[in-house]
């Protein structure tokens, strides 16, 4: 009796994952395919790869919306994962834009259309409109899974998270402040920025984004096979430490500001903490 409830469960579970990769997974992957493709067709036009970088929050409103419109229930919990995911998406993907528009196409892809010449067009599509949107619907996974999971109501993981999002939510955007009025004043050319937020870490913006990502991934965890989305926000925090964020941005500035070794040296990388006395 044991057993044949078991092997029960065991085919439920498998006919809900099989439900959920064809319903919502390879329809979202679609989706985030197309967006891609035509993101990149527009960078070829324009010259520009950079426009796939204010792309990065669009891309996860689309796959949570999608999901929504497909097989999501109007509830007030998917409802509050949506306004999060929305808000914080819009926020980010409006910063990049106004921040990068000025200043045309962004120095690392410069060096990758130099170095790969002629043959950058498709380089860009595979290295980085297609690699962007894979990671997209990778680490969306939490979004899915909650959006697509029939449950209406919020708990505890539901509050702890919302709560995570949003002292995440609010490092990211009071350090993306905080630092485009400190490039805006003329008195802090040639000086570092380590005041607000950036005394205390020397990225609040990645630490806040890092944050952001663990609360979707609590917010999963009330879903079955909810576990496995804290893979998502695990790789979302790696990227920022040692891929696309903290290391290579601080590699890009080195030697060439001043006082920056000793901000380095006096200022937490990532976990916001009391600077370091001298």
């Amino acid at each position: 009796m044991g057993a044949g409830r078991r092997l029960g469960q065991s085919e439920r579970r498998e006919r809900d994952f099989l439900n959920f990769v064809f319903s919502v997974a390879l329809p979202n992957l679609l989706a985030v395919g197309l967006c891609m493709l035509t993101l990149w067709l527009v960078s070829l036009v324009l010259k520009d790869a950079s426009i796939v970088d204010p792309f990065w929050g669009t891309g996860f409103v689309i796959i949570a919306w999608v999901t929504f419109f497909r097989v999501g229930e109007v509830s007030a919990r998917t409802l509050l994962l949506l306004g999060m995911v929305t808000i914080w998406g819009s926020r980010l993907s409006l910063y990049l834009l106004i921040r990068n528009l000025p200043h045309g196409e962004d120095f690392r892809y410069r060096a990758m259309r130099q170095s790969v010449g002629s043959r950058f067009w498709w380089v860009s599509f595979l290295s980085v409109f297609s690699l962007q949107g894979i990671l997209m619907w990778l680490i969306s996974s939490p979004l899915q899974l909650t959006i697509a999971y029939k449950n209406s109501a919020i708990g505890l993981f539901e509050v702890v998270a919302a709560l995570l999002w949003l002292v995440g939510f609010s490092f990211e955007a009071i350090g993306d402040a905080q630092l485009r009025a400190f490039k805006k004043d003329p008195a802090s050319k040639d000086r570092v920025m380590d005041q607000g937020l950036w005394r205390y870490t020397r990225h609040p913006n990645y630490f806040g984004e890092s944050l952001m990502w663990w609360g979707y991934g609590i917010y999963a965890l009330a879903t079955p096979g909810g576990v496995y989305a804290l893979l998502a926000p695990a790789a979302m925090t790696f990227l920022l430490l040692r891929v696309s964020g903290v290391t290579l941005l601080e590699k890009s500035i080195g030697d060439r500001r001043p006082g920056y070794r000793e901000y380095v040296e006096r200022t937490s990388a990532f976990i916001p903490m009391p600077p370091k006395k001298a």
